[in-house]
């Protein structure tokens, strides 16, 4: 305190300048009406900067709990869609007894690992068991296909990404319903080939395929990419397709895993079928 007093004494006569000075500014400012109006404008320009520039960075920071918010609000309206119910009894001629069972719902999480750049590529999603995600569970974005839950601990989820040599999609070619398998060629993360496709469907570049709904881990109808070439080899009665993914998977932020509320039942009876 004793410093701090000895230092104001010392330069006693600069602080009594400053202190002149605001009074000399503040008397001119008020005694003329076109400085004034001057400063008023400034003043309110700059403060107005200041504002705007605070809300920016105010919005910056909110942008991690508004694309939380929208992502859940998506994961929503997809559960709500009818092609995720299950009719279970049709009353034909009394429209209000058609009873359906919800099949289907979505669930978002964060993308908070992933790679392209190897043979096999893995995504770790937020969420896990405390959220009832299970392993087997398909995992899509807004855009397409993602993959298939691996494992999952109390919190995270590991997905095998369609990235992966393991990998093996049934897909059908939208325009025609022909079925077959998409599979990862390892080299360029947006591109895959779509096999057993017979060479008499007349396909072309631009056909969108999807998910054929053959499996117990995706709906029908999720989008996974467009034909961007095909050709026949010598000899061979299948076509050689190559797609590009809907989804770029360098971009993935959020995506939606799928739980299938009939999918034990359908993969029991499965597997009684096939062991008789």
């Amino acid at each position: 305190m004793r410093n701090l007093l000895i230092f104001l004494w010392k330069r006693n006569l600069f602080f009594l300048f400053l202190l002149l000075e605001v009074i000399s500014f503040t008397l001119f400012i008020e005694n003329s009406y076109y400085q004034k109006a001057a400063f008023i404008n400034s003043s309110s320009s700059i403060s107005g900067s200041i504002y705007q520039i605070q809300n920016n960075i105010a919005e910056y920071f909110s942008l991690k709990v508004v694309n939380t918010t929208l992502a859940n609000e998506n994961a929503h309206l997809r559960s709500l869609s009818t092609d995720n119910y299950l009719k279970i009894n049709n009353t034909v001629f009394t429209k209000n007894d058609t009873t359906y069972k919800l099949q289907y719902q979505y669930v978002s999480a964060k993308v908070i690992n992933n790679s392209t750049n190897k043979r096999n590529n893995y995504l770790t999603l937020n969420i896990g068991k405390n959220q009832g995600i299970t392993k087997d569970m398909g995992v899509i974005s807004s855009r397409g296909i993602v993959g298939i839950v691996k494992d999952v601990s109390d919190n995270f989820s590991s997905v095998i990404s369609v990235l992966h040599k393991d990998s093996k999609i049934s897909a059908k070619i939208k325009k025609y319903g022909d079925v077959g398998s998409v599979l990862w060629n390892g080299y360029n993360y947006r591109r895959a080939s779509l096999i057993d496709i017979p060479t008499h469907v007349p396909i072309t570049r631009g056909d969108t395929i999807i998910t054929s709904g053959f499996s117990s881990v995706f709906p029908e109808g999720i989008v996974i990419g467009k034909i961007i070439d095909h050709r026949i080899e010598s000899g061979n009665t299948f076509y050689t397709i190559t797609i590009e993914f809907s989804e770029d998977f360098n971009k993935l932020s959020y995506v939606y895993i799928i739980k299938n509320f009939f999918k034990n039942e359908q993969n029991d009876l499965e597997k009684k079928t096939q062991n008789e």
